[in-house]
């Protein structure tokens, strides 16, 4: 079995300014097909975040529709549509004005989606367009405290000594958490049971209470848990992992090297929308996360903030869900 690694763009954490010259606004009046480009935003802007409240992508757009409302003079509003593995949120951003007042703030589960579900009802590389990139974070394998084991090779020896094997959860079918944790269960051969849930959150409120043994969350949904000893963290899927939770190791355990792909989390819009609606929409995105105070709070809860050009994401997404998509066929995993 292949284990893959996902090389992400540097960093561009500087946005530019969006301002409109006297000379634009004057060939905007005589381009009527353009005026909604350069008037951008023209109303109220919906981020749309395919899966429950209080998972990251949620603190994501929650703390981007607070800036983006002050700095540009429009309610933002955060707009949760979980269900269906986020093809319910996705499909409403697909049929949706491509006017850039809708935006998917999608997590990678969204780029598994994409790659293994072949049934979708759009198409994620044609009717969707990518705005940027806004943030990575190692994803952590955690169990409850009841478990009583305090490493990767005690977890996998636990589980291997169950005539049944141990369950497993994640934010559902296809999701990242679910492509790691089975992965782990087949690399130190035991008998996994997946349990798909609505969402993070969900799915680590069963592992806290021993429900499920274990699961891989993102560090804005498992660091804060493990602080407070209501979870154990047996490992990470990269070193930036001891950026956020010191003594954490890598799995990159016997048969394991390079176990590393950082779950990320971006923006979309519908595939038509201009790309200077994209750029600028980009360029805000961006700003928002370079702020001091915005760095610090996504990196207390274990992610780093890490924006990208529109262009730079489409070409993330296809070179993703390719690497998935190989991924998912060894390890037999199907979508329907």
């Amino acid at each position: 079995m292949s284990i893959f690694r996902l090389s992400l763009p540097r960093p561009v954490l500087a946005g530019a300014a969006f301002c409109a010259s006297a000379l634009t606004l004057f060939c905007a009046s005589l381009a009527p097909a353009h005026a909604a480009d350069g008037a951008y935003p023209d109303g109220p802007i919906r981020l749309v975040v395919p899966a429950t409240a209080g998972g990251t992508t949620d603190v994501l757009a929650r703390v981007v529709a607070q800036h983006m409302s002050q700095a540009w003079g429009v309610a933002v509003i955060v707009d949760n549509r979980a269900g269906a593995g986020g093809v319910i949120g996705a499909s409403y951003v697909v049929s949706s004005k491509p006017d850039g007042r809708t935006v998917l703030i999608a997590p990678s589960a969204f780029g598994v989606r994409s790659a293994l579900d072949r049934k979708l009802p759009y198409d994620p590389l044609k009717d969707l367009a990518g705005v940027g990139l806004m943030a990575r974070s190692p994803s952590f394998l955690a169990v409850s405290p009841a478990l009583k084991v305090k490493s990767l090779a005690e977890l996998a020896a636990y589980a291997k000594a169950q005539p049944e094997g141990v369950s497993y959860g994640s934010a559902g079918m296809g999701s990242t958490g679910h492509l790691h944790a089975a992965q782990f269960a087949a690399v130190y051969g035991f008998a996994g049971v997946h349990v798909p849930y609505r969402g993070t959150p969900e799915a680590l409120t069963d592992v806290m209470q021993n429900r499920v043994q274990y699961a891989f969350a993102p560090g804005p949904n498992a660091l804060p848990l493990a602080r407070d000893g209501r979870l154990v963290l047996l490992g990470a899927t990269s070193a930036a992992a001891s950026k956020f939770m010191p003594g954490v190791p890598v799995v990159n355990q016997p048969g394991m090297t390079d176990f590393e792909t950082d779950d990320w989390f971006g923006a979309l819009v519908p595939g038509a929308t201009p790309i200077a609606v994209r750029q600028k929409l980009s360029a805000e995105i961006a700003r928002i996360l370079a702020l001091p105070e915005v760095r610090k709070r996504l990196e207390d809860v274990g992610a780093e903030p890490q924006s990208s050009t529109p262009e730079q994401f489409d070409a993330l997404l296809q070179r993703y869900v390719a690497t998935i998509r190989t991924l998912g066929e060894e390890m037999q995993i199907k979508l329907e």
